[in-house]
């Protein structure tokens, strides 16, 4: 007769173990995981109690144990001594005590547990399967994250950080404490929750009720048990907090009303006003899945099971299961492990993706060093540089260098050129998409220019000209037709005035155009206020209209230089200056025809304003570029850029505006209080009333379309669209027109199954608006945008974008994802329970409970590595163009993981950032 469990056989996954008929263990169906089982078997091993052969089953990948067989085990009781009923009933009662008390180990498949499927079962209520269930789900993997939230402090605490925090707490209870106590209302603000004070407080309530009190205010020792609880970093300790906090009443359970109240806090915390007056209906939705029998209250093992299901809610909104085979088979196929061949591509990467600046750099940088060299040459060899010595050389250098900028920085700002060059095979080898920047380091190279050139004259030159003596100046004399100058003949005469005028004209454009100035982030009391903003940095930017004026009697006034051809100020500015006259004439003659009316107006939240125009004839466009508005009735010399936001193939124009400066808020009034001119709608849904056309409305003129890096999408098979705020604007056209191609590809799809071959292919070609557009309009394959803001009204800008591209995007090849960052980080208390919401309504429902929408929002800031690294491995051998639009910060990020991508694996990634 076997006596033990010793015979167990652990071989590949599958054991086998001596067990009793034997049911008293069932008191100990409390415990969980394997620790039970040697207990469970030893019991039956001290026992005189007939034994069957049970073959378990461990699963590796879900953490399980699966019954296999139960089979008795040969023993010096003969079958005929026991006969078979007594075998089936000692086999049926294993069975079933084995059912009562390792019911988390077995899983109801039928090909698996054959033999144990004749046995009569005892099934456990639903409500006590689903706790032991839950209890396994502590030791899986997937629930570690889970387990690591919950916390009430943000940063994760070790020893050291602790006693750090709590210094900090202290000090602030010193000077918030009145008499040695602290008030129940600055509890939030003395632990690091100001601005979480109404969460705080429930908190403070919950902590109090524990100690059996009811206060309203606390000493410092009983603030420091606070914190020692709040900061314990035991999940199971802040989980039976944040229940503690719902659970009033202490009775160890918590009501509907219970979850609701708890919602609100986390609303209140977060400012989601919207989810706090929606927090009933959430709260009967997380009652409806936790507690599927009606009790009408849900218990602690509960609400963890909530929190460690959170990614059987979510993860299928965000479908990164592959990324990290996939990342690490596109990391290691295509990243050479020779440290050599590793630099080589990474230079090789460099040098692709800066060869375009690169060589317009260079052949500036040479073009100057030229110019510089060649006049100063030229001034060496001259009878002056006897008397003024090197100092006249290198001001005549700085000055050439001078002119030659004076005349390349009107380039950039020739919206109409640069669009119309992007067109054509110029964009290959020149990067449009720095023209801004281009034109801000010619700027600065003007300044140093201006600097040596007049410094040297000031300094140098004019000093020793003025002292030098009559032997010295007899060889230059005739220049100054034989009288030696003076400092008030040098500083008044027609070269010297016009030059003073020149540099004080240009120090105050070139300082209110610095991004201090013109973002208004310099405050100046009044009336130099009006210096700072977007208008002083306007109109002092065309002071260099009266520059260039002077600069061309500057350059014919020369001392040295009598005749005309060798004067050659005007060579160098002549034609980019009338140029850019040419190009504002045709933009203000322009405007005047591309006069549109208003069609509708809405007020959106977030201070932003819709206008949807009428389109003027012969008006066209491309997605991602951008328009100039002017409202005459504010400014009529005032224009302001803004992406637009309809598709190319909409019978209308729609732009987006955050009203943020004097022009859009003065815009938004006119457009609301003028006469009614229009009807503001303050919801994103229009009514008839909405749409009457009245008369009165403000005038608008329109100017453009100007090229921007955007409108060049389709040259790439993968776009990754991230949007900042109001900066998802310019992605908004792209995704529709987007949508308008699918759309089309689909009607196209049902035509073609009525025609020949050759007829459907002749269609498809003929469907794109021009031929440069063919290859284009096929390349693109696949669309990713990410939309990150801190204000959750900003969904109800696109809502109606979202839920088209969500219903028509069928093959999945649009996916968008919105991220809200006002909300506290993945694992933080206050956000806890929002997530799970988030994520539940969105499992069950299909929408968003922020946008309304079926894209779901995700809270905090995306992990942009991973966002990378996920398209990386979906789009191997691939070009992702990177279109970004928001605040300088990110971008540099963003550029980084471009290149460093491109380096580690096949996709390649361009990135590109929009200027206005």
């Amino acid at each position: 007769m076997t006596t033990s469990p010793a015979r167990s056989s652990f071989g590949s996954a599958r054991s086998n173990f001596s067990l009793s008929d034997h049911d008293r263990q069932h008191h100990r169906q409390d415990l969980v995981g394997g620790a039970m089982l040697p207990i469970f078997l030893n019991d039956l091993n001290h026992n005189n109690q007939d034994l069957v052969e049970v073959t378990l089953e461990l699963n590796n990948n879900d953490d399980d144990i699966v019954v296999c067989s139960v089979a008795p085990v040969a023993s010096g009781t003969s079958e005929e001594e026991t006969g078979p009923g007594m075998l089936g009933r000692s086999l049926s009662a294993t069975s079933r005590s084995l059912r009562r008390t390792f019911g988390w180990l077995i899983r109801s498949t039928s090909s698996r547990t054959a033999a144990s499927s004749n046995s009569s079962e005892l099934p456990l209520p639903p409500r006590e399967a689903r706790r032991l269930k839950a209890k396994l789900q502590r030791t899986r993997s997937g629930a570690q994250r889970a387990l690591n939230g919950l916390r009430f402090i943000s940063k994760t605490t070790g020893p050291s950080d602790a006693e750090e925090l709590w210094k900090q707490v202290e000090a602030r209870f010193e000077s918030l404490a009145v008499d040695g106590l602290l008030a129940r209302a600055d509890f939030g603000r003395c632990i690091g929750m100001a601005d979480s004070e109404e969460f705080a407080v429930g908190i403070f309530d919950t902590l109090a009720r524990r100690r059996r009190q009811n206060i309203t205010k606390i000493s410092k020792e009983e603030l420091r048990d606070f914190w020692s609880q709040i900061s314990d970093q035991s999940f199971d300790a802040r989980l039976q907090i944040f229940f503690d906090m719902a659970d009033s009443n202490e009775d160890g359970r918590i009501t509907r009303e219970g979850v609701q109240e708890l919602i609100m806090l986390s609303a209140s915390a977060n400012k989601l006003s919207k989810l706090k007056e929606q927090a009933e209906e959430y709260a009967s939705l997380i009652m409806e899945e936790l507690d599927p029998e009606n009790f009408g209250y849900i218990e602690l093992w509960q609400l963890e099971a909530l929190l460690l299901q959170r990614d059987v809610y979510i993860d299928y909104s965000r479908p990164l299961s592959a990324v990290s085979v996939a990342w690490s088979q596109n990391l290691s196929s295509f990243r050479p492990k020779n440290l050599l061949r590793r630099l080589n591509r990474s230079l090789n990467c460099l040098i692709l993706d800066n060869w375009q600046r690169g060589w317009i750099l260079l052949l500036w940088i040479v073009a100057m060093a030229s110019l510089f060299a060649w006049k100063f040459y030229q001034y060496r060899n001259k009878a002056a540089f006897e008397v003024i010595r090197y100092c006249l050389p290198v001001a005549k250098g700085a000055a050439e260098t001078l002119k030659l900028n004076m005349a390349l920085i009107l380039l950039p700002v020739c919206r109409n050129t640069l669009t119309w060059l992007r067109s054509t095979r110029a964009r290959s080898f020149i990067p449009f998409d720095d023209s801004t920047n281009f034109h801000k380091m010619i700027a600065f190279a003007i300044a140093i220019g201006i600097i040596v050139h007049a410094g040297n004259h000031v300094a140098c030159d004019f000093p020793r000209l003025v002292n030098s003596s009559p032997e010295e100046f007899a060889p230059i004399s005739a220049d100054f037709h034989g009288k030696k100058p003076t400092y008030e003949f040098l500083f008044t005469g027609p070269e010297g005035l016009t030059g003073i005028l020149m540099v004080i004209f240009m120090a105050i454009s070139f300082t209110l155009a610095a991004s201090h100035f013109r973002k208004n982030m310099v405050r100046l009391p009044a009336p130099f206020n009006k210096l700072t903003g977007f208008n002083a940095f306007w109109y002092s930017h065309h002071l260099l209209g009266l520059v260039y004026v002077l600069l061309l009697i500057h350059g014919s006034c020369l001392y040295f230089v009598h005749k005309w051809y060798q004067k050659t100020t005007w060579m160098y500015i002549s034609v980019p200056f009338l140029l850019y006259v040419v190009e504002r004439s045709i933009r203000t003659c322009r405007s005047k025809h591309y006069a549109v009316k208003i069609l509708k107006a809405s007020n959106l939240p977030g201070n932003v304003i819709s206008l949807i125009m009428s389109k003027p004839p012969g008006f066209k466009y491309r997605s991602g570029q951008y328009i100039f508005l002017q409202c005459p009735s504010i400014s009529p010399f005032e224009w302001h850029p803004f992406s637009i936001t309809s598709a190319p193939g909409d019978d209308h124009l729609s732009v987006h505006i955050r009203t943020v400066g004097d022009w859009t808020k003065e815009l938004k009034r006119a457009i609301s209080e003028g006469d009614h001119s229009i009807s503001i709608v303050h919801q994103a849904s229009v009514t008839a009333m909405d749409q009457r056309r009245l008369f009165n409305q403000p005038k608008l003129f329109l100017d453009g379309p100007y090229g921007a890096p955007a409108q060049d999408y389709r040259n790439y098979d993968v776009l990754l669209l991230v949007g900042l705020g109001i900066g998802a604007t310019p992605f908004v056209s792209i995704l529709k027109d987007l949508l308008n191609s699918t759309r089309t590809a689909e009607e196209q799809t049902d035509s073609n199954t009525e025609t020949s071959t050759s007829d459907s292919l002749s269609s498809f070609t003929s469907s794109c608006l021009t031929p440069n557009d063919k290859k284009k309009s096929q390349r693109t394959t696949n669309a990713h945008f990410y939309w990150v803001t801190r204000e959750p009204g900003s969904f109800e800008w696109f809502k109606g974008v979202m839920d088209e591209v969500a219903e028509m995007d069928h093959k999945g090849q649009i996916e968008l994802h919105n991220y809200l960052t006002s909300v506290y980080e993945e694992g933080d208390a206050r956000s806890t329970l929002i997530t799970m919401v988030q994520a539940l309504n969105h499992a069950k429902h299909g929408t968003d409970i922020l946008s309304g929408t079926s894209v779901m929002t995700h809270f905090a800031r995306p992990n942009w590595k991973e966002v990378f690294t996920k398209i990386a491995s979906k789009h191997p051998f691939s070009t992702v163009g990177v279109f970004y639009c928001g605040l300088p910060m990110l971008a540099k990020e963003l550029k980084m993981l471009s290149l460093e991508l491109s380096q580690k694996t096949s996709t390649r990634f361009e990135f590109h950032k929009e200027y206005f």
